[in-house]
């Protein structure tokens, strides 16, 4: 597995090495140690989510407040996604910027997404199975957002927004400068 800092160093692109002959495909998927030399940090998922979705829905910009924050580790099995990392961390040099990366199942590419990010995706593809670890358990009372189209943040989400298919949930998430954010 090849790790790739993005323009926010602490979100990390994941690049298996992948063989292939005409059986079909092998990779390594996750390997804990290897990601946690390379990040620093110790992990511990606990759960792993997955989601089929078509064509043009988005999910996010979601997060969890301390102290049920969580990091993931973000992949498409079936499809194609944007996938899209904001730092909400408030001492960060890149508070209120964010990563914008494709992830699909021909790429294989992963994403770790720490602590302190919102993140969210749309969809590029018909029948996209997208699937995550995250290390820490979903809490409803501590669920947060940020409007997916907000001006400050200037997310460029690929399709046209009358293309979008939004929870009402989603659609009514405060703008970046009203949400609560980590500290």
């Amino acid at each position: 597995m090849e790790f790739i800092r993005t323009n926010i160093p602490d979100v990390v692109l994941c690049k298996p090495k992948i063989y292939t002959d005409d059986r079909g495909y092998f990779f390594e998927s996750f390997k804990k140690e290897a990601l946690e030399n390379f990040i620093g940090a110790k992990i511990s998922f606990c759960q792993d989510n997955e989601a089929k979705s078509s064509k043009g829905v988005l999910r996010g910009l979601h997060y969890q407040l301390s102290p049920m924050s969580q990091s993931k580790l973000v992949r498409v099995i079936k499809g194609k996604v944007l996938d899209i990392a904001v730092d909400i961390r408030k001492n960060s040099p890149t508070y209120g910027k964010h990563v914008a990366l494709e992830l699909s199942e021909h790429n294989k590419f992963q994403l770790f997404v720490p602590k302190g990010f919102a993140h969210g995706y749309v969809v590029l593809d018909e029948d996209t199975i997208f699937s995550y670890k995250v290390d820490n358990y979903y809490a409803a009372a501590l669920d947060r957002g940020i409007k997916f189209d907000d001006e400050v943040l200037g997310i460029d989400w690929k399709l046209p927004t009358e293309d979008l298919i939004i929870s009402e949930k989603d659609k009514n998430q405060p703008t970046f400068n009203k949400a609560e954010i980590f500290d």
